[in-house]
């Protein structure tokens, strides 16, 4: 009778139904998984939040790249050629007052830099006149006076379109219609002239307008959305905004924002150009600042000044706004694009600022795409250097043809 209880016992299974209990014998024999339960086990399990985050911030990013690859492979398209507007709607998601509010500019780190720059920066002779004729494509040739008509803008057109005369262009050996400037900028009433001057030409250039109260602002936010339509229905492909100063110099960042959201809604296909007028805000944070705003707001690109206060593009200023646009870019993804406008008159001017943008956002920063220059005079004194350097003589600036 013993040795059966003992053996009754011994055929008793472990019990496995509390998971939390140990076996106190080694040799007992261990449960089998089911194979099926453990492949349904193993389909039916959750992400945990974290993964589930990650793959949210992995499909935005996928989101926010497309306008860069689109731009990598419009730049594969011909050299010379102006590319057309690249379409960029405003993201709400890269919204970030917090980040504005908490930022600060180190004016002497800046100074530093700068003078870093010039003094170890030099672009050796020899490839000065590349350079030159790689700037003549960023730049926006511009005539914003008060006695512009048609006959003076269909000038402007054709000196656009064939910047360089022609007996420069051929000791250059540089291709008759190849080279021709970044965009024509002009008022609002004046577009439709520029864009039947282009046509006429035959040239594939951008019309850029200056907008909403240029050069002030100060106007109703109604008024300036009536002057944002009424260019882009009369052909602006680009449209230079100026932003609300006071609510800068305020920290009102938020109506600011609000402002530029409406802009851009307006602006449509065409870029917008968001100049902050720097030599009116006072100090570099503010310019950093608004800099990130006008980003944040959808702006295609940053614009140093109106070239009508009395403190223009300047090199401290834009090495901030270029940093604020890497941070832009590193935070978001987007590449937005500079033009530093106003007080650019002369060669070694734009040398300087194109040393900038090659040490500062690379080598994309030496195209159109994404670098411009307001000018109006700066042309005349890159085309005197350049025929220095073709005939060895030095001309005046009367000599050189206007078209």
């Amino acid at each position: 009778m013993k040795d059966k209880t003992v053996k009754k016992k011994n055929d008793k299974r472990p019990n496995t139904s509390n998971q939390g209990d140990e076996a106190t014998d080694e040799n007992a024999p261990r449960p089998r998984k089911n194979p099926s339960k453990v492949k349904t086990a193993e389909k039916t399990v959750k992400p945990n939040r974290e993964d589930m985050a990650k793959e949210n911030i992995t499909k935005e990013k996928e989101k926010i790249m497309q306008p860069d690859e689109k731009r990598r492979t419009d730049g594969k398209k011909e050299k010379g050629k102006i590319l057309k507007a690249v379409v960029r709607t405003n993201q709400k998601s890269t919204r970030n007052l917090g980040w504005v509010n908490r930022s600060c500019v180190n004016d002497q780190a800046v100074k530093n830099r700068i003078q870093d720059l010039l003094s170890s920066r030099l672009i050796h002779a020899n490839q000065q006149v590349e350079w030159l004729a790689r700037s003549i494509q960023c730049i926006d040739l511009t005539t914003l006076a008060g006695d512009d008509c048609p006959s003076n803008v269909a000038r402007l057109c054709s000196k656009a379109a064939h910047p360089l005369g022609d007996n420069l262009t051929k000791a250059l050996q540089i291709k008759h219609g190849l080279l021709t400037t970044g965009a024509v900028c002009v008022y609002p009433a004046r577009v439709a002239d520029a864009c039947l001057g282009l046509e006429r030409l035959g040239a594939d250039i951008p019309v850029a307008s200056v907008a909403t109260g240029f050069p002030t602002g100060q106007t109703s936010l109604k008024i300036r959305l009536e002057e944002i339509e009424f260019a882009v229905a009369n052909g602006a492909k680009e449209i230079d905004i100026v932003i609300n100063r006071e609510l800068a110099l305020s920290q009102n960042w938020e109506e600011l924002y609000n402002e530029l959201v409406e802009m851009r809604k307006v602006c449509g296909e065409s870029h917008m150009k968001s100049i902050l007028a720097v030599g009116e805000l006072c100090n570099l944070t503010n310019i950093y600042k608004a800099s990130l705003v006008a980003m944040m707001a959808g702006s295609d690109f940053i614009k140093t000044s109106t070239g009508k206060e009395t403190v223009n593009a300047t090199l401290p200023i834009g090495l901030v706004m270029c940093r604020a646009i890497r941070a832009y870019n590193r935070k978001t993804g987007f590449k937005v694009g500079f033009k530093p406008a106003g007080g650019i008159r002369t060669s070694k001017d734009v040398l300087q600022w194109m040393t900038l943008m090659k040490e500062e956002l690379g080598n994309d920063y030496l195209t159109p795409e994404l670098f411009r220059i307001g000018a109006s005079a700066l042309l005349n004194d890159i085309e005197r250097n350049l025929a220095n350097y073709a005939t060895g003589g030095y001309f005046m600036a009367e000599e050189m043809p206007m078209a």
